[in-house]
């Protein structure tokens, strides 16, 4: 079983990494390399998390043989040993051999910092840049990411100016490269207690919230208003850059230069809008003949980049606004059957997607009616008791992990309680859920955070690739410092501990933090009990309430501006609800139709296409006669009738009012397809 467990954790967590691009990107229409870059960001990164606790477990093994096999002597050298156990110790199922997570730590730290430092940040621009080459695109890349560079060599020269005045430092290259490690540490940390101090508070109360079906269901309405704007505002936005692209391209025609970076541009418009265009573009003018003001290539270049900008937004909100729909007429479902007596659960509309057949033969009426009404709301809520009691012991433990005697830190005392009986399976278990549940804190956040248009992680395969990259450098940032706390929560970090232990395969390539000890013993100790204050902030929303008092409507509900944003996103649900109920009507009455009188109108054509057959032969033999033409032409006109009349809509007999239109008031008046009001149910078919 050597290295088994690292190989299937390797192929699973692919897998995992796979899925949750698939979700949020868009594999058809984003460029591989972006696709690419993105993958191999987030694959490390959950990586990382994932084969830590092999790491811890390897190591605590690593350290019981050699208290076993060292000598009282010995225990006063290189190694301060742990007490042996009387018991021998075995080897972990997951054991990995020696020589093997060096190397594998060494190949994803630096893959990962090469990517969010260097490629992921030059793809950026890339992606971001309106050029027509791959040359112009490079150009513009490496220009805008100058500074972003020189920024980072700013800092870096200031600490490595700061090792080389101090006389307590010698230059070396193994220091140089723990000096790099620690400012790419330091900024990560910075920026993990953040995002940190929001997920643990938001993340329980999210899912307390997720059992009160009229708190969801007043989010949705205000979702829907905000939501409706932004579309609004999206539609307009495109047709304003539309036009200019369409004065554009009626003013460079096919002959000039930049004739094929206008074509480029109008490949990436909406289809009725290159239609639209195409009709106006059959002419042929030399561009020589008139003295006319053409842009420029640099213009054009900035056209591109706004209708690429223009056409995502708009697709993803409309995308976001029909998920959103869905949402909304499904929480109003639930909040009808709760109250149903016959405990089945009835849906308002049918799902427009295919369901699955063994999830409906399982997940029936019934079922889903205990599910959603009575099992689910106790279950979220028993998730966010659980995920609070989580919440409150990192919290504590980020106050007290540097104590060390006593050991104040509740993650240090189980893994320690589980190191004296080298229980493997507790160790991995314990390891695992610990760093799982502060990754989900922060993987989380960056999810759910939003910065205006320019960084937006929209499911649906609706992220644009500048998000998908930003949120790939992210994770490459985050995830070295989160392990570092990890470790030093669990006190599996010497410089936390500080015992002269055998460290972890991954403390060993971070290198000695002692080098910067203002680093090591004062930020990476002091600056994580930052989370208690940020966790306080989050939890009475100051952040939420800041952001509403600058103009940012957010969702609060003491405020009267969340609550006109409901009543508004109420009656939008309600429209589209009825919209939608009037389409399915209308289909229920075509279908109704065809049943009724299908066979009929088959008969009806089968009568028709053998007399115009007849008529069609009996024309052919007198074809000298001058009347043959008209017989062919009354038997077309015979097929149009019958078409007309098996694509009209059916007549709704029991309503009201047959038609809604005030320019059909008048008895007797005709309706589209050949039909008239004073025609009998009967005497429909009696002209054909």
């Amino acid at each position: 079983m050597s290295g088994a467990a690292l190989g299937l954790e390797i192929v699973f967590v692919f897998f995992l990494a796979l899925f949750l691009l698939h979700r949020y990107g868009d594999f058809k229409k984003q460029h591989r390399l972006v696709i690419i870059a993105t993958l191999l960001a987030w694959y490390l990164c959950f990586l990382i998390v994932f084969i830590l606790p092999l790491d811890v477990s390897t190591t605590i093994y690593n350290r019981c043989k050699l208290a076993v096999n060292s000598s009282p002597a010995e225990s006063n050298g290189s190694y301060v040993t742990l007490a042996p156990s009387k018991q021998k110790c075995f080897k972990p199922w997951s054991y990995i051999p020696d020589g093997i997570m060096p190397i594998f730590w060494r190949v994803v730290y630096w893959t990962s910092q090469f990517l969010t430092w260097i490629l992921l940040p030059f793809m950026q621009s890339y992606a971001r840049s309106g050029g027509f080459s791959i040359t112009g695109k490079i150009k513009t890349a490496l220009i805008e990411n100058a500074i972003y560079y020189g920024t980072y060599l700013l800092i870096f020269g200031a600490f490595l100016i700061y090792v080389a005045v101090n006389p307590n430092f010698n230059l070396q290259w193994s220091q140089l490269q723990t000096i790099g490690i620690a400012a790419a540490n330091t900024w990560g940390l910075f920026l993990l207690v953040l995002l940190l101090g929001y997920g643990l508070v938001e993340i329980p109360r999210s899912h307390w919230n997720g059992a009160k079906r009229g708190y969801l269901l007043m989010k949705t309405y205000f979702k829907a208003a905000k939501l409706m704007t932004e579309k609004a505002d999206a539609e307009e936005n495109l047709e304003d850059i539309m036009e200019e692209v369409r004065k554009v391209s009626e003013s460079i025609k096919y002959n000039h230069p930049l004739r094929k970076c206008v074509d480029t541009i109008l490949k990436k418009c909406p289809t009725e809008y290159q239609e639209r265009m195409g009709r106006n573009m059959d002419d042929y003018e030399d561009f020589n003949e008139r003295q006319n003001t053409y842009p420029s290539e640099k213009s054009l270049a900035k056209l591109h980049k706004q209708v690429i900008y223009s056409v995502q937004r708009h697709r993803r909100t409309q995308v976001q606004w029909q998920i959103l729909l869905e949402q909304a007429f499904y929480l109003e479902d639930v909040a009808k059957n709760e109250s149903s007596a016959t405990r089945q659960f009835v849906h308002t509309f049918h799902s427009q997607e295919p369901e699955n057949k063994i999830i409906q033969y399982f997940y029936t009426p019934t079922v889903e009616w205990y599910w959603e009404c009575l099992l689910r709301p106790w279950f979220y809520r028993v998730l966010a008791v659980v995920l609070a009691t989580f919440s409150v012991i990192v919290v504590w433990s980020e106050c007290t992990f540097f104590s060390t005697k006593p050991v104040l830190s509740l993650f240090a005392v189980f893994i320690q309680l589980a190191e004296k009986t080298y229980n493997y399976i507790y160790i991995e278990m314990a390891c695992f859920l610990t760093i799982f549940f502060l990754s989900i804190c922060v993987y989380s956040t960056v999810f759910r955070i939003r910065v205006f248009n320019y960084y937006y992680l929209a499911s649906h395969h609706q992220t644009d690739a500048y998000s998908l990259l930003f949120s790939g450098m992210l994770f490459c940032r985050l995830t070295p410092p989160l392990c570092l706390n990890f470790l030093g929560l669990t006190h599996m970090d010497a410089t936390i501990s500080h015992k002269n232990t055998q460290p972890t395969a991954y403390t060993s390539i971070m290198g000695s933090m002692r080098v910067l000890s203002f680093i090591a013993d004062g930020f990476y100790i002091y600056y994580p009990m930052l989370v208690v204050i940020l966790c306080i902030a989050t939890y009475f929303s100051l952040g939420t309430r800041c952001l509403n008092l600058l103009g940012f409507q957010q969702f609060m509900g003491d405020s009267e501006m969340t609550s006109d944003l409901i009543d508004e996103g109420k009656e939008l649900i309600r429209r589209e609800k009825r919209k939608r109920q009037r389409q399915e009507e209308g289909e229920n009455r075509r279908r109704e139709w065809k049943e009724r009188y299908g066979n009929r109108d088959d008969s009806t054509r089968s009568r028709a296409v053998h007399t115009d057959q007849k008529e069609s032969s009996f024309s052919e033999t007198n074809a000298n006669r001058p009347l043959s033409k008209y017989t062919r032409s009354n038997g077309r006109t015979e097929r149009d009738r019958i078409e007309l009349l098996q694509d009209a809509e059916p007549l709704d007999f029991n309503a009201d009012s047959v038609s809604d239109d005030p320019l059909e008031s008048d008895s007797g008046r005709y309706q589209p397809g050949g039909r008239y009001l004073s025609m009998s149910r009967s005497k429909i078919f009696d002209d054909v």
